[in-house]
């Protein structure tokens, strides 16, 4: 029997989460070493690509959030298609719960951090770093601690993990795109439906389609506009059918072919280039500053609330129900479980406070999104932990 996209998927995801916490940890090591300026002025230095007529030059930081996280972000485009027209995502009696957990999930940390911006003054642009959840850290978590609990709480987790990277995704759009140059990306948009129209009456070569990504990032990268959205509208113009009988689709070739890449290189690096926090010099102060503290709480307590009640909710008015053989405790612990959102968490941090690796904001918003996750991340190994025993 043929291996499901997402069972795979599954596996990488969860298997990176051990790749990235040591990249994380890495990135902590160096930046309080004494390679801690040589790690800061490398993320600040600037590096060109020419290819022909076109010449770009970025920060190694920028070539990273801007280029490889792309990738990613393309990635995750693939998998949204392949749910929606194949997986999880096409019954909408599966789709009501996670989908409706998730918009609480996003909502819940809003409503926390803009409610501590009242209280002790936490800056209003920071309120979407607390609302994604990192995919490969929880999956992760859950597969440490959650053996001998439903299979279907890891598709309920992913669903959910999904939909919540759409969300961020429309907000990196809407919120931190300003400045758009409309001719590059009127070109860009042009070449994705052309793109569409191809892929649907020719068979395209691999090659082609890794030509027709660059041209479409290049154009999206002139307009300014950032590359995530492009990224994930590229995917979804990848097929879905198999190029003949037998063989694979691309869609699936370039899930199997990228998410490695994604999950052993890409995402590590983006940690290692985003973790970095130089503690030399912080006080008590810094570290319960109240971006930090809002953050923290965002995650720890938002991203849960609204989780857990926005799925105990779709339950009650009957339109949607519990994963399949899980509890209510099993379902609060991945609700706690959502509120690690580390890698997403920490590049929405950098298009908020855009600046120095090394800024004041950037370090509150490094403190504030690991010490929520690390909170989260104990709190669902607790919770989960207890619910395998009790379900023992």
């Amino acid at each position: 029997m043929a291996r499901k996209p997402t069972l795979d998927f599954l596996k990488t995801e969860a298997a990176s989460g051990l790749a990235l916490a040591l990249a994380a940890f890495a990135a902590l090591v160096v930046a309080n070493s004494p390679w801690s300026g040589d790690y800061f002025a490398w993320l600040k230095s600037s590096q060109s690509l020419q290819i022909g007529p076109i010449r770009l030059e970025e920060t190694i930081s920028d070539w990273i959030k801007e280029g490889l996280m792309a990738v990613f972000f393309l990635v995750v485009g693939l998998e949204i298609k392949y749910e929606i027209v194949r997986g999880e995502l096409s019954d909408p009696k599966k789709l009501a719960t996670p989908v409706l957990a998730a918009l609480g999930g996003m909502a819940g940390p809003a409503v926390v951090y803009l409610l501590l911006t009242g209280w002790i003054g936490a800056p209003h642009r920071g309120w979407p770093i607390p609302l994604a959840t990192d995919i490969a850290f929880a999956l992760a978590v859950f597969g440490v601690v959650g053996r001998g609990l439903p299979s279907s709480l890891r598709v309920f987790l992913l669903t959910l993990a999904i939909v919540d990277d759409l969300g961020a995704i429309a907000l990196i759009g809407l919120l931190f795109s300003q400045g758009v140059t409309w001719t590059p990306l009127l070109w860009a948009l042009g070449a994705l439906v052309l793109g569409g129209l191809v892929a649907r009456r020719v068979r395209v070569p691999a090659p082609f389609w890794v030509l027709g990504f660059a041209l479409v990032w290049h154009l999206t990268v002139l307009s300014g506009l950032s590359t995530s959205l492009t990224a994930v509208a590229f995917a979804l113009i990848v097929p879905i059918e198999p190029r003949a009988e037998g063989g694979r689709s691309p869609l699936k070739a370039a899930m199997h072919d990228l998410h490695p890449w994604n999950a052993f290189m890409i995402l590590p690096l983006f940690a290692f280039a985003k973790a970095g926090v130089s503690f030399a010099g912080l006080s008590l102060d810094q570290v319960f500053t109240p971006l930090v503290i809002a953050v923290a709480l965002g995650l720890f307590v938002g991203k849960p609330m609204g989780v857990f009640g926005l799925a105990w909710l779709a339950s009650a008015l009957k339109i949607g129900e519990r994963p399949t053989g899980a509890g209510w405790l099993q379902l609060y612990g991945v609700a706690l479980l959502c509120g690690v959102g580390f890698t997403m968490s920490l590049f929405i941090g950098v298009l908020a406070f855009p600046g120095a690796v090394d800024s004041p904001e950037q370090i509150e918003v490094k403190l504030g999104v690991i010490g929520g996750s690390v909170l989260s991340a104990l709190a669902a190994a607790l919770v989960l932990g207890l619910a395998g025993r009790r379900r023992a």
